[in-house]
């Protein structure tokens, strides 16, 4: 934190699963949030706020089930919040203030469970407030200023806890609700919006109320002379100018219709109280302002502390509830921290330059006058863990600095200051010329053994083939220079593809066979005994919609596998935008149905039954006739078999694996992987044929866009425009099919038999459709004069017409 670094977050921080803590704000990083990050199963605070990041929220943050603080504030994040968030179940303060987010606000941000604070300030949402934020009992402050928010002000008089309500500068109309707020409210601030009516009663009696804010509205009627009442000695600051209550307004509240501002916090200053004697302050020692030893003199740490998103408007009255709460936290006494100064800032947050001053007691009895060395690194830990429990009152803060001065500069190596070689230096250096001595001697040899070692393996490879005791019925040994001649000493040329695993070529045998030769690149070599393991695998699967191995090489330094070739590519290139042939739904359909049947051609009938764990539409493969072949089990896992009671689990326990956005949710949480993991990434693919779209595209997840239009009855909006004409119910029901693959729930989702049985229902659908359609069409010649046809069940429609907001025509038959 608090540092000039500059560049991007780099995504193998996704790698560090044990991280907790990851603070980078304060500093110059740009760029976009890696979607690795979201992948952190024990990260428990992100903070890069102020920085530079752009792009949109990942909805891989949707993971992080023990973060309980996401900050991002002022940052250039822009996109819609993820809906995905509401489903952490342990965050508690969500701060995006100050950034560029667009879209609507979330309504399902309203089942978080645990969130205490939502601050979205200074973004461009174009959208009401949700009603259902009125629900979220646990939350104690919302601030939502300048949004360009509208519609009415939620009712929240249910929410319990709520201290600190902010939504200033938006365009909300419509009356105050005259429910009365939570006692514990410190803040209403409703200024600058188009708000009409009378000021409610319910602003009354609430013991706790500092500011009360409605300037700038269209307010009228009478004021209710409770509301500026002094309750509890709480200084109260009340804002009216700019309403028509103001006109002719009467001695009573005159004073709050000016442009005077009333009261607000000004810096604070502590009091010395001793004389200048003997205190060394040359030396940063001062007196302990409420020392129970008068005029202790003592040497302080210096920190600079600022409240990020405080539940309050003034901070005097709190200013003792905070040293408890601060000092508690920190396990001192009371008199050993001095607010030196504080001063409130845009935000609104709260900055204080403390001191914290060592007991003036140790644990001999003798006077200290400063901290020793384990009690420096301890508060100074305290502070950099975020191990002091947060408060609903002074909300998440934030270490500006931890100053070492005095007699402390030289007792902590953080920020040394002696620019000379002591004699430890020296000898350290002397030290690290002879580690760095031996650590080049010790490279040097690695380097000389690795090449003797890649030497020695070109001449052994063959004998190592020759003394593992497997026979591969079906699949061919070929050797290095079978592979080099067919794809012409692998030319670039050639290449017809490139994955995690490696490259892939177009090759030619001897036989003139064409085959794609998947060719590993070296991080990516597999053991030996791995490596002919999935060789034994694959050479038992025998089905038309998966692709078949042809052989395999391991020689030369070199693993790979040769398979059919497939002309048409992958189902990923057909759907992208650049492909000069889009896919009618007939075809859609019947890949779909084939890949269906070779997915559950692994679950029910390979020997042992196989879990794919890596179904995507790069990895559906399309012949010559463009029917689908599911490929690359390179991720592959058996399916469980029965314990030593006879009992199957249903699942297998491993490492997650697969690709983003495919990714079945629960294998994700829990790491079993199962048959319905597979339904849940085919679920995508279904997705991904019937709108074109990625799984994950500009901050937006497919599942959830379809799954909003389908509730919406919007469902055919975001059809594919590319696909032509299609009979509407068979892709309703499709689309239905592919939403229930794609529940989060494991046991919701249907088998893989199930998934084949309905799809072949929907072909014989379509079929019939496409009958009835021919069937009523007499002249088919003039088959373009009709803009859509159908029967009365299974319409046609044209995606062209949905886009242009007109009912598509329906002929009758």
């Amino acid at each position: 934190m608090w540092n000039s670094i500059s560049g991007s977050i780099p995504k193998e921080i996704g790698n560090i699963k044990s991280l907790k803590l990851l603070l980078l704000c304060g500093n110059q990083l740009s760029g976009s949030l890696p979607d690795e990050l979201g992948y952190l199963p024990n990260l428990d605070r992100i903070q890069i706020d102020q920085n530079h990041i752009s792009g949109s929220l990942p909805n891989s943050f949707a993971y992080l089930n023990k973060t309980k603080h996401i900050h991002m504030n002022n940052n250039s994040i822009s996109g819609q919040i993820p809906p995905e968030l509401s489903r952490l179940p342990e965050l508690v303060h969500l701060l995006l203030d100050n950034n560029n987010l667009s879209g609507y606000l979330p309504l399902e941000l309203s089942t978080m469970p645990n969130l205490h604070i939502l601050q979205l300030d200074n973004n461009h949402f174009d959208s009401e407030i949700p009603a259902s934020y009125g629900n979220m009992l646990k939350l104690l402050k919302l601030s939502l200023r300048n949004c360009s928010l509208h519609g009415a002000v939620p009712d929240l008089s249910r929410i319990p806890g709520l201290g600190y309500l902010d939504l200033s500068w938006n365009l909300l109309t419509g009356a105050i609700p005259s429910n009365k707020l939570s006692a514990n409210i410190t803040t209403i601030d409703l200024s600058n919006n188009n708000l009409n009516g009378s000021i409610p009663t319910n602003f009354s009696a609430l013991p706790f109320l500092q500011r009360l804010s409605l300037e700038n509205n269209s307010l009228s009627g009478s004021v209710p002379s409770t509301i500026w009442q002094n309750v509890n000695g709480t200084r109260r600051l009340i804002l009216l100018r700019g309403n028509p209550v103001c006109t002719n307004a009467n001695q009573n509240i005159v004073q709050f219709c000016g442009s005077q501002i009333g009261w607000d916090d000004k810096p604070g200053v502590s009091k010395i109280v001793c004389p200048d004697t003997a205190c060394p302050t040359d030396f940063f020692f001062e007196y302990v302002p409420e020392s129970p030893v008068p005029c202790f003199c003592a040497a302080p740490l210096r920190v600079g502390y600022r409240l990020k998103s405080p539940g309050l408007s003034d901070f005097l009255p709190y200013k003792e509830p905070f040293e408890v709460y601060l000092t508690s936290g920190l396990r001192l006494d009371l008199y050993q921290l001095s607010i030196d100064s504080f001063i409130w800032e845009v935000g609104p947050r709260l900055t204080m330059y403390l001191k914290l001053f060592p007991l003036f007691n140790d644990q001999s009895g003798s006077i200290s006058s400063e901290f020793n060395l384990s009690e420096i690194m301890r508060i100074r830990g305290l502070f950099t863990t975020w191990t002091i429990p947060h408060s609903d009152v002074f909300g998440p803060y934030e270490l500006l600095n931890f100053t070492l001065l005095g007699p402390y500069a030289n007792k902590v190596p953080l920020q040394p200051t002696n620019t000379g070689l002591s004699k430890g230096a020296v000898a350290g250096i002397v030290l690290g010329v002879v580690a760095g001595a031996v650590i080049i001697s010790t490279i040097v040899s690695i380097l000389i053994m690795r090449r003797l070692t890649i030497k020695h393996r070109a001449v052994s490879r063959k004998r190592i083939l020759s003394k593992i005791p497997i026979k591969i019925d079906g699949v061919k040994d070929f050797t290095f220079g079978d592979m080099a001649l067919a794809t012409n000493n692998f030319c670039n040329s050639t290449q017809v593809g490139q994955g995690g695993y490696g490259k892939v070529y177009k090759g030619i045998l001897d036989d003139d066979t064409i085959v794609a030769i998947k060719r590993a690149q070296e991080g990516s070599l597999q053991g030996q005994k791995e490596f002919f393991t999935e060789i034994e695998l694959l050479s038992r699967l025998h089905h038309r919609n998966l692709v078949s191995l042809l052989g395999y090489c391991d020689e030369e330094g070199d693993q790979m596998l040769v398979y059919e070739f497939m002309p048409n590519g992958t189902l990923r290139d057909h759907l992208s935008a650049k492909s000069k042939v889009p896919l009618s739904f007939d075809m859609r359909l019947r890949i779909a149905l084939g890949s269906s049947k070779g997915i559950l051609y692994l679950h029910t009938e390979a020997d042992p039954p196989i879990f794919h764990r890596d179904i995507k539409a790069s990895n559906i493969l399309l012949d010559s006739k463009f029917t689908a072949k599911v490929a690359d089990f390179g991720l592959s896992r058996l399916a469980p078999v029965l314990d030593d009671d006879g009992v199957n689990p249903g699942y297998v326990s491993t490492v997650v694996k697969g690709t983003p956005g495919y990714l079945d949710p629960e294998y994700f949480l829990t790491n079993n992987l199962t048959d319905k993991s597979d339904v849940y990434s085919l679920g995508i693919v279904f997705l991904e044929l019937l709108t074109g779209m990625h799984p994950i595209s500009h901050g937006k997840n497919i599942a959830r866009e379809v799954n909003m239009a389908y509730r919406s009855g919007m469902m055919f909006s975001v059809i594919d425009n590319r696909m032509g004409p299609y009979p509407s119910e068979s892709v309703e029901k499709f689309m239905a099919l592919a939403l229930r693959c794609c529940r989060e729930e494991t046991d919701s989702r249907p088998s893989m038999a199930e998934v084949v049985r309905e799809l072949e229902n929907i072909w014989r659908m379509t079929q019939e459709a496409d009958m009835a359609v021919s069937e009523s069409i007499t002249d088919p010649i003039n088959i373009s004069m009709f803009p859509s046809a159908s029967t009365t069940t299974n319409s046609y429609v044209s995606s062209s017409d949905l886009l242009s907001s007109v009912d598509p025509t329906i002929m009758p038959r």
